[in-house]
């Protein structure tokens, strides 16, 4: 059973920086495109990044572009990732999750919340 636990939200200023951790088991972790979804309050989920195996090809949503890094580590299967310049409109509960080994795909259909997701608030 695919099994993500995400970490690492908090509360930050605007222009502050968090890196999110995702922990995935249950799944052959290295034939699998991980990405990192958001939903905020009464809005619907949007796909933030992917990153792609075997070559690490990474993709991000447009806001998210040379604001965000996702990254991974094969030999723990987790995946990062770090946010900065981050704004209020950021803020959400930022999940992971996969859709098959293609992030095109995982993107363009985000999969539900499996967990708790970690909480991001962009405030002052």
């Amino acid at each position: 059973q695919w099994h993500f636990v995400e970490s690492g939200g908090d509360l930050v200023q605007p222009g502050g920086s968090l890196t999110l951790s995702c922990a995935a088991s249950g799944f052959p972790f290295d034939s699998h495109a991980i990405g990192w979804f958001r939903q905020a309050p009464g809005k619907g989920r949007e796909a933030v990044s992917c990153i792609e195996p075997p070559n690490g090809r990474t993709y991000y949503m447009d806001s998210a572009k040379g604001r965000f890094t996702i990254s991974r580590d094969p030999a723990k299967k987790m995946v990062f990732l770090q946010m900065s310049s981050l704004k209020p409109e950021d803020s959400a509960i930022y999940y992971c999750g996969s859709r098959g080994p293609d992030c095109v795909f995982t993107m363009t259909n985000p999969p539900p919340r499996g967990g708790q997701g970690t909480p991001v608030t962009v405030s002052s």
